[in-house]
């Protein structure tokens, strides 16, 4: 096997590891709590990154990636780990997962309000198709009505904003920190910052004692090398892999997470709710489609 095959195979693994993730992370916060969890599983993530990609002296990046991309990095994470973890039940964790799978488009979004270049008009309507995508899923087996959808939000508004804050958060992560890293990677830093911020809220919070058995120490350890070899692996696949295959697939991810996300937490989804999922990912390959160089 030729090192471009080895390099395309590791991005194909983190693609398929992170969408184990959404169910993993729910799975541990309901034994160990939603803030308690997280804290424990980016911990985890964060021990497994330095042995395997190691801590780069912090001198060596400039202070804006670590103050801004960094800033970024670890609101997102939280945003998302704790949405996931809040969820009512674990549909409402799927449904948030989606939500958080808006950040393809946004991130074309804000990439064409930022530049001056003419882009293909197809993808604004690409991107509303996002939105009716996640309204879709959100709407249930008895059709699309608003009054549906505000009253699925307003059952628990926390996870569904900071899961739409996440999007945010991460298409405006995607489109600063190429031009603020200079080609370095500080993910090993930025996990370890992660883990510090969710440790500081859970001994501000009023959540409950660890509480572990066999089995949440278990699924804990899962979860963090799961998480952290996700991202190992995504930094070696782009180093010499196919990067127009990995692109593509990663467009697919949200089909892959709730597939396994279904399948971790054990439960059945309805085909409108795959229908739904299946506009999301349509609309982030048209719109990655419509907004790369075709040189």
């Amino acid at each position: 096997m030729t090192n471009s095959y080895k390099f395309t195979l590791a991005g194909c693994a983190a693609i398929v590891l992170w969408s184990l993730t959404v169910g993993l992370l729910r799975n541990v916060a309901e034994q160990l709590g939603p803030i308690g969890g997280a804290a424990m599983i980016y911990s985890v993530s964060s021990l497994f990154l330095i042995v395997t990609l190691g801590a780069p002296r912090l001198p060596s990046f400039s202070s804006r990636y670590l103050l801004i991309g960094g800033g970024l990095f670890v609101s997102y994470e939280i945003c998302l780990s704790l949405a996931l973890g809040m969820a009512n039940n674990r549909l409402q964790a799927i449904e948030v997962s989606i939500v958080n799978y808006l950040w393809p488009s946004l991130t074309v979004l804000l990439a064409v309000l930022a530049s001056k270049k003419k882009v293909n008009v197809i993808i604004y309507p690409s991107i509303l198709l996002s939105f009716f995508g996640v309204a879709w899923t959100m709407s249930g087996d008895q059709g699309l009505s608003l009054e549906r959808l505000v009253g699925n939000v307003a059952s628990n508004p926390a996870s569904y904003s900071m899961a739409l804050i996440g999007a945010f958060l991460w298409a405006i992560y995607c489109n600063v920190t190429k031009h603020l890293s200079n080609g370095k990677n500080a993910i090993t830093w930025f996990f370890i910052a992660t883990a510090i911020a969710l440790w500081i809220k859970y001994f501000f919070s009023d959540e409950g004692a660890l509480v572990f058995t066999t089995q949440s120490v278990i699924d804990l350890f899962l979860a963090g090398i799961v998480m952290g070899s996700g991202y190992a692996l995504w930094n070696i696949g782009i180093i010499g892999g196919n990067m127009m295959l990995l692109a593509t697939l990663s467009y697919f991810t949200p089909i892959f997470s709730t597939f396994l996300s279904a399948w971790i937490l054990d439960i059945s989804l309805t085909t409108r709710f795959w229908q739904g999922v299946a506009m999301v990912t349509l609309s982030s390959l048209l719109c990655w489609w419509f907004s790369k160089d075709k040189r």
